[in-house]
């Protein structure tokens, strides 16, 4: 067990220098060294592209992979369902509305007496606060739901009724804003800066936190409710602490990154893979180590072309499509 831990370890860190030193713009080893050093590079865009963009591009893949990782794992755990992810309970769907409104109704600017906000700030204030929206919702519907299908039901749903709105604004919005829109919805991890990251990861570490106070209770309600009531877990508690986890992780990272297809889903399964055991005490740190080790992967993978860069949502489910479609084979 410490033999694994210590490779995913080892697997994270050289695919974080890996993301550093290779990219769509080739850029030599030792000037990487340099910059990295603090020596002022020959050419000024060598440090933007380093410091200003590979930096933080990697450092919000390994958070962002270990967030989605984590609430997939909660989720799947949660509703005793293999195929649930951070999308089925509509938060995605929540910030892509947000992000729909603010795009396709509004243009990408929205104005509010004396102030206005556009571009990338209004993007990820209406894809946060859309994401909070569903996740208040879900949090309400607990407290009057005492059956976890019912609340899934219930989640599956308000995606279904933000999918349509999204899609009526497609149809009256123009072709520009339709395209902004499509491009947002490929996700990336390179939208988040040096100075926008304290923020981000503060945010992301203590949904993680949260989720770490769930690994006794994870374990209990493997065994069912009834039991873990019996062993004293509060039940209600236990389900808004973790909708709480997953919506902040799930609405930090979608407001950012875009909503980023089959990480959430499929991670989860790879660290049970690995490890052959559902003890979350074990599992939820496989879990957020793998979910950065194939984050930075696909990151590489979208930055090998020259030039150019891939975008996030074509590379991803070639890895997590066919972990899901094995777990279906092995479960007929």
């Amino acid at each position: 067990m410490k033999l694994r831990f210590a490779l995913l370890i080892l697997l994270v860190v050289s695919l974080f220098v890996l993301n550093i030193f290779i990219g769509s713009v080739h850029i030599d080893a030792m000037e990487v060294l340099r910059t990295l050093q603090g020596d002022t590079p020959s050419n000024s865009s060598v440090s933007y592209i380093i410091l200003g963009s590979r930096l933080p591009t990697a450092l919000t893949a390994m958070l962002a992979g270990a967030g989605l990782a984590t609430a997939g794992l909660l989720l799947q755990t949660s509703f005793h369902n293999p195929l649930a992810g951070p999308s089925i309970l509509g938060i995605s769907s929540g910030a892509n509305l947000g992000v729909a409104i603010v795009m396709l109704a509004f243009g990408g600017t929205i104005t509010a007496g004396l102030y206005s906000w556009s571009g990338y700030l209004a993007i990820v204030g209406a894809a946060f606060l859309g994401s909070l929206l569903i996740m208040g919702l879900l949090l309400l519907f607990s407290s009057l739901l005492k059956n976890n299908l019912m609340l899934l039901i219930t989640g599956i749903m308000m995606g279904y009724i933000t999918s349509s709105v999204i899609s009526l604004l497609n149809f009256l919005a123009s072709v520009e804003n339709i395209q902004s829109f499509l491009i947002w919805g490929m996700g990336n991890f390179n939208s988040v800066s040096m100075q926008q990251m304290p923020i981000f990861a503060s945010l992301c570490l203590i949904g993680l936190f949260l989720a770490l106070l769930l690994m006794k209770p994870l374990n209990a309600i493997l065994l069912g409710e009834a039991y873990a009531t019996n062993l004293g877990i509060n039940i209600q508690r236990t389900r808004n602490l973790l909708l709480l986890a997953t919506g902040l992780l799930t609405a930090v990272i979608t407001a950012y990154c875009g909503p980023v297809a089959f990480l959430g889903l499929a991670t989860p399964h790879v660290a049970f893979l690995l490890l052959g055991t559902s003890n979350h005490r074990v599992l939820l740190p496989v879990t957020m180590l793998t979910g950065s080790v194939l984050a930075l992967l696909c990151n590489l993978l979208c930055t090998l072309p020259p030039t150019t860069v891939i975008p996030l949502n074509a590379v991803t489910p070639i890895l997590g499509a066919p972990v899901i479609l094995y777990i279906i084979l092995r479960r007929r």
